[in-house]
């Protein structure tokens, strides 16, 4: 009766890659301009002198893997644990580390959230009914289910509550910890988690993905969709139908 038509799955798809390059090329001017100003490059450098200090100190190498660590003989074995075991006990070193693993999450963190605030909630706003620059360029736009023009408190709670806080957020702070080794198979776990989860919920809510269900809003067809401003423009809509459909059942 309302009239919706969800967005096709390639227009969504096509729509989205147009959007993540346009945030990728936001996210990583904003994260330049803070790690520029918090002097990541300086911290960093700083923590490669002193692994690299050690290496040559003890002759050995830090980064391999678990097959080339069991394929060290014994002797060489004991010389990595020495190595390993004073680099770890080095007060500067930790405390370079962990300074450096901050100001990682620090960039990443406020990098993406100006991208996706920028993409995901200000120029929806600009050009009304939701539309990011991929979903006008593809004729989409988001709704209620109720088919009523998205608020911008739906708006909000979809983009920031839900794609950056959860759907975003997590996954990277689990790549940054799974890249500086701070956590192990169970970061493996919990992101393969999320994308089954995703996954599962656009087939079975048919389109929605979580921030979707968050905000109660679908990625609709702009053009074959008729969305109401108001939800009582909605309610007198549907009234108006099912009193038109009742007044032809007299007749038959």
């Amino acid at each position: 009766m309302l009239g919706i038509t969800k967005a096709s799955v390639w227009k969504r798809i096509s729509a989205f890659l147009l959007d993540f390059i346009i945030l990728s090329i936001i996210a990583a001017g904003a994260a330049f301009l803070v790690s520029t100003i918090t002097g990541y490059n300086e911290k960093s450098e700083q923590l490669q002198k002193y692994y690299t200090y050690y290496e040559d100190t003890y002759a050995v190498k830090f980064d391999i893997s678990l097959d080339d660590y069991n394929a060290l003989s014994d002797e060489e074995k004991a010389n990595y644990d020495e190595a390993y075991e004073a680099l770890v006990e080095d007060k500067d070193v930790t405390k370079t580390f962990n300074l450096v693993i901050m100001l990682t999450i620090l960039i990443t963190s406020i990098g993406i959230l100006i991208a996706v605030i920028v993409t995901e909630f200000v120029i929806p706003l600009i050009l009304k009914n939701g539309q990011t620059v991929g979903k006008k360029v593809f004729g989409l736009c988001l709704c209620t289910t109720d088919a009523v023009k998205i608020s911008s408190v739906s708006l909000f709670i979809r983009s920031i509550l839900g794609k950056y806080t959860i759907e975003i957020m997590i996954p990277v702070l689990l790549i940054i910890m799974i890249y500086f080794n701070t956590i192990g198979i169970v970061g493996i776990i919990v992101l393969s988690l999320i994308v089954v989860i995703e996954v599962v919920l656009y087939i079975v809510k048919k389109g929605q993905l979580l921030h979707d269900l968050m905000a109660n809003t679908l990625v609709v067809d702009m053009a074959s969709t008729r969305m109401f401003d108001t939800q009582q423009d909605m309610i007198d809509f549907v009234k108006k139908k099912a009193a038109e459909e009742a007044e032809r059942e007299k007749y038959i």
